[in-house]
């Protein structure tokens, strides 16, 4: 495993196996645009796998390295590339500036107040996480884990 390859305690259980997608992998799906479900992970070796978790993806030539490979084993499990998305060219995740309403409101659902600090100090991986984890439509139980993991579960609403 490599220095890239972080994953967090709350995805501890699909960890070994690499059952689930690890929200490292997510994060480069979403940075390189394409769209990959369960059913296809699943078809992938374990090797495959790990080769998605620890391939780099984060400047333009790995970018689309990755994005290519991907694609070459969606293709060849499928038969077809796997659905694209728009690459958003300023994510939420990268403005430390300004944390995401869906963030705030699910931190305050579960009866917490995060605050702009703390949002500032959680690495991109981290912010990136916990927007997924507060989407609507998504299975968000692992968001106060989440939010104890990264030190930010001890800051109750008032």
């Amino acid at each position: 495993m490599t220095d890239n390859a972080i994953f967090f305690q709350f995805e501890a259980d699909f960890v070994d196996s690499l059952r689930c997608i690890p929200m490292q992998v997510r994060l480069k799906l979403d940075t390189c645009g394409v769209k990959l479900n369960l059913a296809q992970w699943h078809q992938f070796t374990a090797t495959e796998r790990q080769q998605l978790v620890e391939l780099p993806c984060h400047e333009a030539a790995t970018l689309a390295a990755y994005r290519d490979y991907l694609q070459h084993l969606v293709c060849h499990y499928q038969g077809s590339p796997a659905k694209t998305l728009s690459i958003d060219t300023n994510p939420s995740w990268l403005n430390a500036q300004a944390m995401p309403a869906e963030v705030k409101a699910q931190a305050e659902s579960l009866g917490y107040s995060l605050t702009l600090t703390q949002w500032q100090a959680l690495s991109p991986l981290q912010r990136f996480a916990l927007i997924k984890l507060s989407r609507p439509g998504h299975e968000n139980r692992n968001f106060q884990a989440a939010l104890a993991e990264f030190g930010l579960s001890q800051t109750p609403c008032q």
